[in-house]
């Protein structure tokens, strides 16, 4: 494992200290943010399955009532009555907050009045089989919307997940070892020099006794 090029000193042992303390901290940080992102995840993706079946069984019910409808009726009587849509609606995205990511909320506004019917045509010359279907369509619009707010939110999130994952590898193998690796360097250079220093001493130590011995003897 390398380590940093820094001064072998006790001032830098102190701030390597410190930074392998923070790392550590962050590592733990960001390894739980990391868990609470898959939990997350996986509950989106089971949701998303959930909106993918009720979506698919509904539009399954709206297309199959609009083939029977076309059946029973003439091309120019379903368009007719299908031409003035009784209501509007509208999308509006916001962005909320999920475990720190910024993800779209999707808010339907349905113009007609309350209390007013959804068909826009009479029921005098239709099937019920488009009464059916156009009643179903009511169902739909939330439903995709919703679908497309948890899909682009299990986007979003797997992307996060992915970076989170890179930042924790990238402390955990790489800056936390590398860290370690230059505090053990240094702390063994640093006894190394206590050990020369002291030895030095006790040489200097015994040559002053000696010099004194020799000045008693003289």
């Amino acid at each position: 494992m390398a380590v940093l090029q820094v001064n072998p000193t006790r001032m830098e042992l102190s701030k390597l200290k410190k930074r392998l303390a923070t790392s550590t901290r962050g590592h733990k940080l960001l390894k739980d943010k990391r868990d609470d992102l898959m939990k997350k995840f996986l509950e989106l993706i089971r949701e998303n399955m959930d909106l993918r079946v009720q979506l698919e069984e509904k539009m399954a019910q709206v297309y199959a009532g609009f083939v029977v409808a076309g059946a029973a009726m003439e091309d120019a009587s379903l368009q007719e009555a299908l031409m003035l849509p009784q209501r509007q609606v509208y999308a509006s995205v916001k962005t909320k907050n999920v475990m720190s990511v910024n993800v779209p909320d999707f808010q339907f506004t349905d113009t007609g009045d309350e209390g007013r019917d959804i068909y826009p045509y009479g029921f005098a010359f239709t099937s019920g089989e488009l009464d059916a279907s156009v009643d179903a369509l009511q169902e739909v619009l939330p439903l995709m919307l919703k679908l497309a707010q948890v899909e682009k939110t299990t986007q979003l999130l797997a992307e996060e997940i992915e970076k989170t994952r890179r930042r924790v590898n990238a402390l955990e193998y790489v800056q936390i070892p590398t860290l370690q690796e230059t505090i053990k360097s240094i702390t063994m250079k640093l006894d190394e020099n206590e050990r020369s220093n002291l030895a030095r001493l006790m040489k200097i130590k015994d040559m002053m006794i000696a010099q004194q011995r020799q000045a008693l003897e003289e």
